[in-house]
């Protein structure tokens, strides 16, 4: 059996990228939001959410834009403020 690949394998140690997902998460619960509450906004399956907030699956840019629009948030505004 293969070990299973963490998320610095994948390339999400990146700190960049983890803040932008640690802004979502962040977000969500300030909104009392349940994960599935959020994936039921998005129209997709509570394992999305928690995938991409523990690491497990990397959000594309699209995916990105529908996540931040969802919470409320300005998708431009979040990549515009990613910290160097």
């Amino acid at each position: 059996m293969a070990a299973r690949k963490t998320a610095t394998d994948k390339g999400f140690g990146d700190q960049r990228y983890r803040a932008l997902v640690g802004i979502l998460v962040a977000t969500r619960k300030a909104l009392g939001w349940s994960q599935d509450g959020l994936a039921n906004k998005l129209g997709r399956h509570q394992q999305f959410v928690s995938r991409y907030e523990l690491g497990e699956r990397r959000l594309d840019a699209v995916e990105f834009v529908d996540v931040a629009r969802a919470l409320g948030l300005d998708p431009a505004i979040l990549i515009t403020n990613v910290p160097d």
